[in-house]
């Protein structure tokens, strides 16, 4: 008498035979857990493409019936099928094609390095390194020094020459004077001679120039003073000083220093004619107009009243 799986009270009482190990078409809940998975992942597979169809499909249902007939883990066998069918997709999808041509090549010739993450920014740093353990590569100058001359005014290059040339220049801060200093402002921050020193067509702008030149790394500002105090008589004798004095009432002035980096210093030996002879040969090859027009004073300054 056939027995009716709906029937939960059907069959109760007669015994349950189990049939020989032999027979047995294979344990169940490992497969009754796999299989609806695989089944859903080899009809997906199938989907794709229909010159990978067939394929998919065929392997599916062999990982189907590998599920049916043994007592392996469910776990290990749907990672065996991922793994599969990843492989697959990235022969579909033409990933390895895409992974030989992220390779960079290398200076020496030897086998390509895949990039860096897959990242453009990473794969220059990495040929920069890769450049770096060259021996037979040269570089004449730091890459920026090209960008930092489109970054200078004409001023700003006599400024570097008079830095590179006679060395660092003194600057002042005259402040408000009080008990130990406490409560000290600042009335004129950062007084020099250099605009005179260098030669400037606009010494008015030698603050900006000075900030500029800083912004670029090409110059620091030192709190030490430099050994020759009478430099800074000088500065302290100029009208500038005189008027930022007579508003401080009881005035004091800060000592400090302007001085080349080296990165400053590097760049002003690559990029421009130091000594007198290189600067006098750039003179003799300069057209005859051209220097006139250069070398013309500003405008006389209108007096006042």
């Amino acid at each position: 008498m056939p027995i009716d799986p709906l029937d939960p009270d059907q069959g109760r009482d007669e015994p349950v035979v189990d049939p020989p190990a032999d027979e047995r078409p294979g344990t169940g809940a490992n497969a009754i857990e796999v299989a609806p998975v695989l089944a859903r992942l080899a009809a997906g597979a199938a989907w794709r493409s229909a010159g990978w169809t067939i394929d998919a499909y065929v392997r599916g249902m062999n990982w189907l019936t590998r599920a049916a007939l043994t007592d392996e883990d469910s776990a290990d066998l749907l990672n065996d099928v991922r793994a599969e069918l990843r492989e697959q997709a990235r022969r579909l999808f033409g990933f390895d094609e895409i992974e030989d041509q992220l390779r960079v090549p290398r200076r020496d010739g030897g086998e390509p390095t895949l990039a860096a993450d897959e990242d453009p920014l990473r794969a220059r740093g990495a040929a920069l390194l890769d450049a770096s353990a060259d021996v037979s590569y040269d570089e004449e100058g730091h890459p920026a020094y090209e960008d930092i001359l489109r970054h200078l005014a004409p001023d700003e290059a006599r400024v570097l020459r008079l830095l590179a040339t006679k060395g660092a220049q003194p600057s002042i801060d005259v402040k408000t004077w009080r008990p130990l200093g406490i409560g000290s402002q600042t009335v004129a921050p950062g007084l020099n001679m250099i605009g005179a020193e260098a030669g400037c067509r606009y010494v008015d702008r030698v603050a900006a120039y000075l900030n500029n030149l800083f912004r670029l790394g090409l110059i620091w500002f030192s709190r030490e003073p430099l050994d020759d105090q009478v430099l800074y008589q000088v500065i302290e004798a100029q009208p500038e000083a005189h008027e930022a004095m007579r508003k401080a009432g009881r005035a004091t002035t800060m000592r400090r220093s302007i001085h080349l980096t080296p990165f400053g210093m590097d760049f002003c030996e690559t990029c421009l004619p130091l000594s007198t002879a290189e600067f006098e040969a750039l003179e003799q090859d300069r057209p005859a107009s051209q220097a006139l027009e250069e070398d013309r004073p500003g405008p006389a300054p209108v007096p006042e009243g």
